[in-house]
């Protein structure tokens, strides 16, 4: 901005010789710089003009290089740069927010990693669990030992001595009193007892029972699994009330990702349900299904809105 200011200064002295000279002695040359002189006025002016602006102010300087030399003193022959302001420095700002964004999503992830570890250090692992003990017995077991236990979850065939379990405690002490159990006879086998690897899977509470009603359903309700697609609801049915009993609710899911389906049987009787726990290892269609006691009751479906 200065060179250009300077530029126009220097064209008026230019201008002042040449009118001045003793060469211009003609009418026709008077006019000319009479009317030139007009013009060199409204240079002067703007030359003024320019030399009072501040080449360093924000709306002359390129926004790249006002965020490179943010935090940098700049100063020139006029005044210091204008210090940029929040919203001129939004690109900053927006990098900030994503970093706070990473930062507390990394801090939750951490929290849920340490939660988990604190959770196995409070769960234990048992094996060779007689196919007759329910999971209520195998709790009362580390119950009777003075220990409080947080969940058991029993897995495996239950015509099957694989039978395994893991059993949560509501501190790591529990934990590790627990591990002195192992060689107790329970039902038919003496079971072993192990630190465990992994926390127990939690059941969504939205679908654990709500009420005394709900929970005497679940005494009534069988969870089968590895059912073939091809088998319908009607086939299911069917194949649990010749061997059970009458069948008073019945929810068979699937997906296009799994290759088989399960379901939730609510029998009439609880005696039913007792008896379907037999029917492990049977085969429907053209798999062996698995049936274990449901921890939620099969509840009516809602009537979708419009109907």
């Amino acid at each position: 901005m200065a060179a250009v200011a300077q530029n126009v200064v220097n064209s008026d002295d230019q201008f002042n010789k040449n009118c001045n000279s003793p060469t211009q002695n003609s009418e026709t040359d008077t006019k000319s710089c009479d009317s030139n002189t007009e013009f060199q006025k409204n240079i002067n002016e703007l030359a003024d003009i320019l030399s009072k602006l501040n080449p360093w102010a924000k709306e002359f300087v390129p926004s790249s290089y006002r965020l490179k030399n943010d935090d940098q003193s700049v100063h020139n022959n006029f005044s210091p740069l204008n210090k940029i302001s929040s919203n001129d420095n939004f690109p900053n700002n927006r990098r900030r927010r994503n970093s706070f964004n990473q930062g507390r999503r990394r801090m939750n992830g951490r929290a849920f990693r340490a939660q988990r570890e604190e959770s196995i250090r409070r769960t234990v692992y048992v094996s060779d669990i007689d196919q007759h003990v329910t999971e209520e017995r195998l709790a009362a077991l580390f119950s009777s030992c003075g220990q409080q236990v947080v969940d058991c979850r029993i897995c495996g065939d239950p015509h099957s001595v694989l039978r395994f379990a893991f059993v949560e405690f509501a501190d790591e002490q529990g934990a590790r009193a627990a591990l002195s159990l192992g060689g107790t006879m329970l039902g038919y086998y003496p079971v072993r007892v192990l630190p465990s690897k992994t926390a127990i899977l939690p059941v969504n509470p939205t679908f654990l029972p709500r009420s005394e009603d709900e929970r005497e359903m679940c005494a009534r309700t069988v969870y089968c699994t590895n059912i073939d697609k091809k088998v319908s609801q009607l086939d299911v049915k069917t194949f649990f009330e010749t061997a059970c009993g009458e069948v008073s609710r019945l929810r068979l899911l699937g997906d296009n990702v799994h290759s088989t389906r399960i379901a939730f049987v609510e029998f009439t009787m609880a005696e039913s349900a007792i008896m379907a726990l037999n029917c492990s290892g049977m085969i429907l269609g053209t798999q062996p299904i698995r049936v274990s006691p449901s921890k939620t009751p099969v509840r009516p479906r809602l009537p979708r809105p419009g109907n």
